[in-house]
């Protein structure tokens, strides 16, 4: 915040831009809020716009927590494909363990969410197989308005890392996974703390 605040602001807003949308999002709410919505104007729209939608949620929903930028795919395509997607090696272990199926768009928020894929499921199938075949329609999904203790029941429940947040009319938001919720449950200097546990 403090780095942020001494940047010119043209440069602010290009360092935004170059965040994770849930990590610009957190960093934004703690500023004034003319302060944020004057960054938010200097970003480019297409940076600015998903960080605007995790605004309106509290932090401390599963709308707040959440990257509105998980894999997303519709079921006409193949399991070689959701594999290349879920090696891109700018997602984290937890955010590539889950496939998204969707009806059309596949940008956040999409069309209507049908179901996911596991990474081990994945990894089962022959590569020409589409991913329509193996969804897993099972999974409950979060809603947006879910506190963090609603979701941190859900990862437990479900022994999961990653979990979808899915509107009221059925379009997938993002997905929460359980670096943005150990993040919100740990004390904010947790990674200042070296050698936590060791004597």
């Amino acid at each position: 915040i403090a780095l942020v605040q001494a940047l010119a602001p043209a440069r602010a807003a290009d360092v935004l831009e170059a965040m994770d949308p849930d990590d610009a999002a957190d960093l934004l709410g703690e500023l004034p809020e003319p302060e944020a919505e004057s960054l938010l104007r200097l970003m480019d729209p297409q940076d600015s716009e998903p960080v605007r939608r995790l605004l309106e949620h509290s932090p401390d929903t599963a709308g707040g927590l959440m990257t509105p930028e998980p894999v997303v795919l519709s079921a006409s395509a193949t399991v070689a494909e959701a594999l290349a997607r879920a090696r891109n090696p700018d997602l984290t272990p937890a955010l590539a363990s889950l496939v998204f199926v969707v009806r059309p768009p596949t940008a956040t928020p999409t069309g209507r969410y049908l179901g996911c894929v596991h990474l081990q499921q994945l990894l089962r199938e022959p590569p020409a197989s589409l991913v329509g075949g193996v969804i897993d329609t099972t999974l409950s999904t979060l809603s947006p308005d879910d506190s963090l203790a609603a979701v941190t029941r859900y990862f437990a429940a479900y022994n999961l890392v990653c979990g979808p947040v899915v509107d009221t009319e059925e379009h997938l938001l993002g997905a929460v996974t359980v670096d943005d919720v150990l993040d919100h449950l740990l004390p904010d200097d947790w990674r200042e703390q070296e050698h936590v546990g060791h004597e």
